[in-house]
């Protein structure tokens, strides 16, 4: 009995998404919130991935998101959901940026994507996530900005192991190394000698395997030194 009311609960959230969904710019999602996967999709969505209603929620959650998106992302918006289902507010809404593969097509589509708690159980338990997605256009400096960060955040993951291996004053000198600072000047500001900041500087490279003043400054720029 308990099972039919929730059932019913859940049926009459797709009905009220429905009801609005093709008015939305947009494509609307609702994915179970226990196991990611998707529950039902607007129309467009459907359109857009080439996909019925009936095959989609057949897929897994790591179905669905292997598919269509890309899994470099997911890294910045899987703890956010997570997030959003531990702390369980009421009007709480995340939102993130997603490349999403569309129709088969081998390029990805920049989306600005929003999510919230769409329905809980009797014991306030989320049970259903609803998502709006918007397409970005491919020439727009937000989706120039949303690869920027794509890129960044990428790049900390991959060398932070690297950048954790530098003492104290190594990152010090980094940072005036990054901007063009001569040697000479570096030691003036840190009080150490024309030589001292040469060895730093040797072994700055040696660690991060830089190679040139650019990936210098790429590094003090991820690491947020500049």
């Amino acid at each position: 009995m308990q099972n039919a009311m929730l059932q019913k609960e859940i049926n009459d959230k797709i009905q009220e998404a429905n009801s609005f969904a093709d008015h939305i710019p947009g494509v609307t999602i609702i994915h179970n919130s226990i196991d990611g996967s998707v529950v039902w999709m607007s129309k467009k969505g459907l359109k857009e991935l080439n996909i019925s209603l009936e095959d989609i929620s057949k897929l897994s959650s790591a179905e669905y998101y292997g598919k269509y998106f890309n899994a470099d992302d997911a890294n910045d918006y899987t703890p956010k959901i997570l997030g959003l289902l531990e702390r369980n507010n009421d009007n709480e809404c995340i939102s993130f940026f997603q490349q999403v593969r569309i129709n088969g097509m081998e390029d990805w589509t920049w989306h600005m994507s929003s999510t919230k708690i769409f329905l809980r159980d009797k014991k306030r338990k989320p049970i259903l996530l609803i998502t709006v997605s918007f397409p970005i256009d491919p020439d727009h400096i937000m989706t120039q900005k949303a690869a920027k960060l794509l890129d960044e955040n990428n790049f900390l993951k991959e060398n932070i192991n690297k950048f954790a291996k530098l003492t104290k004053r190594e990152v010090q000198v980094l940072k005036y190394l990054a901007q063009g600072i001569t040697a000479a000047v570096c030691g003036e500001e840190l009080f150490i000698s024309y030589q001292t900041v040469e060895t730093h500087r040797k072994n700055i490279k040696k660690k991060l395997g830089a190679k040139s003043f650019h990936d210098l400054h790429t590094y003090a720029k991820s690491f947020d030194l500049i």
